[in-house]
């Protein structure tokens, strides 16, 4: 056995280094082959069977076309009943997702501007939605199969490449991160619509591959352009992707997503998100460490790094407590889980994006814990937290169908704050911001305090028709009907 190891791995040697001789690295059309080939080849190969046997041969169910199709879908799809925690294979998708957050603050501490401000968050609602696509597909997909596993893996492939490509990619790497995310979302939409095929759940990935066939043209059409014709073109296929999947995905031949066509798992979705939040801290928490272990163990850099670390757990703190633990119920008690599982979606990169933008602050002030506060420093010192308290009272809403005071007040206070901040060194305008966050989990804490849990009580929708012209629907207005 260890000479077959270290003959495999001369192998794998020799191949690697023709490999970097013959193709040019991270090539999109090499990366696309490399993601397809490997699926296309396990598809072609039969799915065992129960007991070992071989499915295409079981019952004969190949011979009549869509039995055997039902018969595979069964086979990888969840079934009720099974465990819904998440598994280590998304934990390991998860890490390369470090490296993301880590590079895209990295990209935006080196160009701290409005600009670079949005070009980050278009990098990070294109990585954020990879990591959705790939968690709703586990979500419906068990991803114990071998199949699963390969399209898991494959997209943390090209996940990492668009990682790696991210600081540059609205310079000289905007064809190798648009190419790779085109090439994962497309990928990985074509295989899963293949292995349902015959299924009822096909409509849905159907539904998928087409939206993100229309956003590949202002994708591609980016990465080949420059400057604000770049950012413009990008911009226009994010808004294409998540406007599509606000309406559902209205598709030519197959209309709009219906939430029977998939089964949603409020444990293991809501796992998935709290997550993905802590591997956003996580990069906090790195990049605290990293900044600290540069700038020197004196009592003002210590101070900086105390005030970064009080900032990540009041962070913690504040999303975990009560909505972020009761999200799993309140997916499982509403009337549309689709539409809740949505509103999640939506507010979780929100509340990444003050993640990110407060460890680029906690960056700043470790270096410079009594330098000169400049203005930009101040936005993402004040911006982060303010951000992360929008999105956390989006999950609020979500879960309770209410916002608490103190969200809004603490955004309005940190608003209020930011025109004297600039008196001040950035060291106390951390600690201004910390400040906040600490009296909102106070607030949490007492307001809790001898009283009983409350229940999830997710906003159930009334859709009402908008008259237009002639009698006709011009649109669709939601209501809100109940809580609860």
């Amino acid at each position: 056995m260890t000479e077959e190891m270290v003959a495999a791995g001369n192998l794998a040697v020799r191949l690697s280094g023709w490999w970097q001789r013959s193709v040019p690295l991270f090539d999109p059309l090499t990366l696309a082959v490399v993601f397809t080939l490997p699926v296309i080849v396990l598809l072609a190969a039969p799915l065992p069977g129960p007991h070992g046997t071989n499915a295409s041969t079981g019952a004969q169910a190949g011979r009549t076309g869509e039995p055997m199709a039902r018969s595979m879908a069964g086979k990888l799809l969840r079934r009720p009943g099974e465990p819904q925690r998440a598994t280590f294979l998304e934990l390991f998708f998860d890490l390369v997702f470090v490296l993301a957050f880590f590079r895209l603050s990295h990209g935006l501490l080196d160009q701290l501007t409005w600009t670079g401000a949005f070009q980050t968050l278009v990098l990070l609602l294109a990585l954020w939605w990879v990591w959705s696509h790939i968690s709703g597909t586990t979500d419906i997909f068990d991803p114990h199969r071998p199949p699963l596993q390969l399209l898991v893996i494959a997209s943390m492939l090209g996940s990492l490449v668009m990682a790696a490509a991210a600081p540059e990619a609205f310079g000289r790497h905007g064809l190798i991160f648009a190419g790779t995310y085109v090439a994962v979302q497309i990928g990985a939409s074509v295989v899963l619509a293949l292995l349902v095929r015959g299924h009822e759940t096909q409509r849905a990935f159907q539904r998928i591959l087409f939206w993100f066939a229309v956003s590949a043209v202002p994708w591609i059409a980016g990465a080949v352009a420059h400057g604000t014709a770049r950012m413009a073109l990008w911009t226009l296929a994010v808004a294409i992707e998540y406007t599509a999947s606000v309406l559902r995905l209205p598709t030519p031949g197959l209309g709009r997503l219906n939430a029977s066509e998939l089964a949603i798992l409020g444990e293991h979705l809501a796992e998935r998100f709290r997550q993905f939040f802590i591997i956003a801290l996580g990069e906090m928490i790195l990049v605290t460490g990293l900044a600290f272990s540069e700038s020197g163990f004196d009592v003002a850099h210590s101070a900086a790094v105390l005030v970064s670390f009080a900032t990540t757990a009041l962070l913690w703190r504040i999303y975990i407590f009560r909505a972020g633990e009761l999200l799993a119920e309140a997916i499982a008690v509403a009337p549309d889980p689709l539409r809740l599982s949505l509103s999640a979606t939506y507010s979780h990169p929100i509340m990444v994006a003050g993640v990110v933008a407060s460890s680029v602050g906690a960056e700043l002030v470790i270096a410079h814990p009594f330098g000169h506060t400049q203005p930009a420093w101040i936005a993402v010192l004040l911006g982060g937290p303010a951000l992360f308290l929008i999105g956390r009272g989006v999950v609020e809403h979500t879960v309770f169908g209410r916002v608490s005071r103190d969200r809004p007040i603490g955004v309005l206070v940190l608003a209020a704050l930011a025109p004297a901040m600039l008196l001040v060194p950035p060291l106390l305008v951390a600690l201004a911001a910390t400040a906040v966050l600490a009296g909102i989990a106070v607030a949490d804490a007492a307001r809790a305090r001898g009283r009983p849990s409350e229940p999830p009580s997710p906003v159930t929708f009334l859709i009402v028709p908008s008259r237009g012209l002639l009698g006709r629907p011009a649109r669709y207005d939601l209501l809100p009907l109940s809580y609860g």
